[in-house]
């Protein structure tokens, strides 16, 4: 049975990891998991301790793999294999637990930089790719040779990427390659020019070029997937992408491709009811999500203060994995937002549902801040990052004499409209003088309270000074299939 708050401590023990027949065979490894480089950043680094950071469907190779890792490098390995929140990001705090000087991530990734300073290499894996059955999709996809298109992958087939342009490239003159956005390590100089980086992906555009210039087309994915939108990766390169520009999808296994503007036009329509879902909200629940992502505590903060200057109610739960029957305890929330990573935010969710919906950061933003969106951005941004001050996409809250604060609004899910906020964000972030109300004004009542109100049932009612006094008498003893007064009946 499911803790009120916070999942058993028996699921973890329970879960099966994996299995004995999806474990890679011993002959692999070295070529699966890039032993070699992960030997040679061992080694270059001198560490004594490193952490091996494996997805559950991997924890069937990780015994082999460290015990391989520990012959080669002399080095301590320990594996972390129950990450707080989700395998795609880098467990920071389960390393420092152990006492481990760096760490080494395995599969998929999120490439989010860490919140602490640690060595981390990435090894997201080499799934092989058809070359010619997909520049063969391609060329179906992109009838013109003249058009600008970028190659997107899944992390486990970027490797592949560059062979596949120097497949296409004597046809098509303006094709860009992108590549994972892997973090540079602490302290290292860069002397070449930083590319765009976005999506979790670097993107070489030359001078003048601007990335909403390109289609894309993406391979990954499997057509044993019954459900496309489960892929979070694809989810938010969809969202993220220039609505006007084509987006095609190619299986690396067979080639097929298909035109993913539907798709995009319905996570994008799914985006929109939430933005108006957190609109007609009055309380608000900030779910943190992850603990190892860096600015997480800022991005916290700005979160809040949106919410304080759209005149709402917001309340910070730390619950680990939501779940449905997680959130279905604060039944007065309206709806929840996750702050995690961007693939642990796009996430499909789990069976059963949330009884209130659970928003991305950006859609909060587009909710509660009237400045936003600006013109010339992407339509969704899909890492919380990118909010906050500093980021080319960051948005500010208007001045409070700002007209935007006045502007009244119809819910396009009720019909009803919203009034503005009652009060406006002051000028002194850290002013906290009170303000005398009129003796005969209202005070506003607290939204639990109203939702308490709002319900048909609300408790067993107390009737003071209505029941008579009688003395305390004995009850019944033992068990309710046989207590002691029913004899053997």
């Amino acid at each position: 049975m499911e803790s009120t708050f916070s999942s058993p401590a028996e699921a973890a023990l329970q879960r099966e990891a994996g299995s004995a027949g999806l474990r890679t065979p011993l002959g692999d490894l070295d070529r699966v998991y890039e032993l070699e480089r992960v030997v040679g950043f061992v080694r270059d680094l001198g560490c004594q301790r490193v952490a091996l950071q494996f997805p559950d469907q991997l924890l069937g190779d990780a015994g082999a793999v460290a015990a391989r890792l520990e012959e080669a490098t002399g080095s301590k390995m320990f594996v972390l294999g129950d990450t707080a929140y989700g395998s795609c990001c880098v467990d920071v705090l389960g390393a420092e637990q152990a006492g481990a000087q760096a760490l080494v991530h395995f599969g998929p990734a999120c490439l989010s930089p860490p919140a602490r300073p640690l060595p981390v290499a990435f090894v997201l894996g080499q799934r092989s790719v058809a070359l010619e059955l997909c520049a063969k999709g391609f060329e179906a996809q992109n009838p013109d040779p003249t058009a600008p298109v970028v190659l997107l992958s899944e992390p486990a087939c970027a490797h592949a990427l560059e062979a596949l342009a120097t497949l296409l490239r004597p046809r098509y003159l303006d094709l860009l390659v992108s590549s994972p956005a892997l973090p540079l390590p602490a302290g290292s100089l860069n002397p070449k020019p930083e590319p765009l980086e976005r999506f979790g992906r670097r993107f070489p555009l030359a001078p003048g070029r601007c990335l909403e210039e390109y289609g894309a087309f993406y391979v990954g994915g499997s057509e044993a997937i019954s459900d496309p939108d489960t892929d979070p990766d694809l989810s938010r390169l969809l969202l993220g992408w220039a609505p006007g520009r084509p987006f095609s999808s190619c299986c690396p296994d067979t080639g097929r491709t298909q035109d993913e503007g539907v798709r995009a036009g319905r996570l994008r329509a799914r985006r929109r009811y939430l933005v108006e879902r957190a609109r007609d909200a009055r309380v608000v629940g900030l779910l943190a999500g992850t603990l190892g992502v860096a600015r997480h505590r800022e991005a916290l903060a700005h979160l809040r203060n949106l919410t304080q200057a759209a005149g709402k109610r917001s309340y910070v739960l730390a619950l680990g994995r939501p779940t449905p029957a997680k959130l279905a305890n604060f039944p007065e929330v309206d709806v929840f937002v996750l702050l995690a990573c961007p693939l642990g935010t796009l996430a499909p969710q789990p069976s059963g549902s949330f009884f209130r919906p659970v928003l991305a950061p950006c859609e909060l933003e587009a909710a509660c801040n009237p400045a936003w969106p600006p013109p010339g951005l992407a339509p969704h941004l899909t890492h919380y990052a990118d909010l906050l001050p500093g980021s080319p996409f960051h948005v500010p809250l208007p001045p409070p004499d700002s007209e935007l604060w006045d502007t009244p609004d119809v819910s396009l899910i009720t019909g009803d409209l919203r009034l503005p906020p009652a009060w406006k964000p002051s000028d002194d972030p850290g002013c906290s003088a009170l303000t005398l109300r009129p003796p005969l004004e209202l005070a506003e009542s607290s939204p639990a309270a109203s939702f308490l109100s709002s319900r048909s049932w609300k408790g067993l009612q107390p009737c003071l000074g209505q029941t008579p006094v009688t003395g305390a008498v004995s009850g019944r003893r033992g068990i309710a299939i046989a207590y002691e007064d029913e004899g053997n009946s």
